[in-house]
């Protein structure tokens, strides 16, 4: 009885062996396993790039913010001093920025010889000699009061000047932009003058 059924059972097994050698393997389907097409070579590659620029964390996030940043100073920096327009700040960007700059540096202005003219009568003020304090007063009155004429004709000539020239765009502060840089002497000036002095423009 036992004989007859441990028979029975290796035939099954010998049986099952045959028919499973003898089923073709059916070919693998290449994207069952992954459930996508294989991407192109230069789309990992730009997926690799993107991978290795992404920040780990914060703090090199913050640390690329601020080189970036950094960079961005140095042309600005660079551009001030050489006047290329690509990369100077958003304030001196522009055709009228521009125009007020040249109409500002091809002028003398009393306004930019302020700084030293402080300083000469901040010096001459130290002196105490009688009535030389009244005299060196009087002169810091006229020294003001001529800045102050000067800047309202610089102001009423380049309001009317900018007018012809840019008759329908926005001039809105560009009149206070060039009476700022009149305070400012001219070697100093940011960005540098490219007109002489006397120059038409």
């Amino acid at each position: 009885m036992f004989r007859s059924r441990s028979k029975e059972e290796r035939s099954a097994k010998t049986t099952d062996a045959k028919v499973t050698a003898d089923q073709p393997q059916q070919p693998r389907d290449p994207q069952a396993p992954k459930g996508r097409p294989t991407p192109k070579r230069s789309e990992a590659n730009a997926q690799r790039r993107s991978t290795a620029g992404t920040p780990a964390n914060s703090k090199d996030a913050t640390r690329r913010a601020r080189d970036v940043r950094r960079a961005e100073l140095a042309k600005q920096r660079e551009a001030l001093a050489s006047g290329d327009e690509r990369f100077l700040p958003a304030r001196d960007k522009g055709p009228i920025r521009r125009y007020c700059r040249d109409f500002v540096d091809a002028r003398y202005s009393v306004a930019e010889f302020f700084l030293p003219l402080a300083v000469l009568i901040l010096v001459l003020s130290m002196i105490n000699r009688g009535a030389f304090q009244s005299y060196v007063l009087l002169a810091w009155l006229v020294v003001i009061l001529l800045i102050v004429i000067n800047s309202v004709i610089t102001a009423v000539t380049l309001k009317s000047a900018l007018k012809k020239k840019f008759p329908h765009e926005n001039l809105r502060g560009a009149v206070p932009y060039a009476l700022m840089r009149t305070l400012q002497m001219r070697r100093l000036r940011l960005p540098k003058p490219k007109v002489a002095r006397g120059e038409k423009h």
